[in-house]
């Protein structure tokens, strides 16, 4: 029975491969999409009739409850990550060199924004921002190293000691 299923595969790929060039774009395309539709019903239909559909919903249930748990985590670090993805989409879209190149001036605004402060926060607030994101994002504990640049020019910045 999976041998006729494969057959038909095989003819309808070569048979897409031939006239395929031939087609307009559109149809062309409709027509791969009509055809992963079939053969992902016919070989569901091959998996029931064998009896071995059972082992896809096992599959689907071991990647249901892994996304279940992973959804949590995601959403625990999602401002981590939305931070870091700013900080790289920002030094991506402001200077043409590379994002490890750093000239060594920031603004006091830009500062405040890397440590994560509002204006006009203590020293020990900075203290304490820099402290915490440098446990984070240290290179030992598989931080970058331009991050950890970034944090220590934002310090130095608004705390020139």
């Amino acid at each position: 029975m999976v041998r006729i299923y494969v057959l038909v595969a095989l003819a309808l790929g070569a048979w897409l491969y031939w006239f395929g060039p031939r087609l307009q774009p559109a149809v062309a395309d409709w027509l791969k999409n009509k055809m992963l539709w079939v053969l992902l019903i016919l070989a569901l239909l091959a998996l029931a009739v064998t009896g071995k559909l059972n082992a896809v919903f096992a599959l689907f249930g071991v990647a249901l409850a892994f996304v279940w748990r992973l959804v949590p985590l995601a959403l625990k670090y999602a401002p981590y990550l939305q931070k870091i993805w700013g900080f790289f989409k920002q030094s991506n879209s402001h200077s043409q060199t590379s994002p490890h190149q750093t000239s060594g001036s920031m603004s006091r605004e830009q500062a405040y924004q890397i440590l994560g402060l509002k204006l006009g926060a203590t020293d020990d607030e900075i203290r304490l921002a820099h402290k915490k994101l440098m446990a984070k994002m240290h290179p030992d504990r598989g931080g970058s190293d331009y991050l950890a640049a970034q944090i220590n020019l934002a310090k130095s910045v608004l705390l020139p000691d």
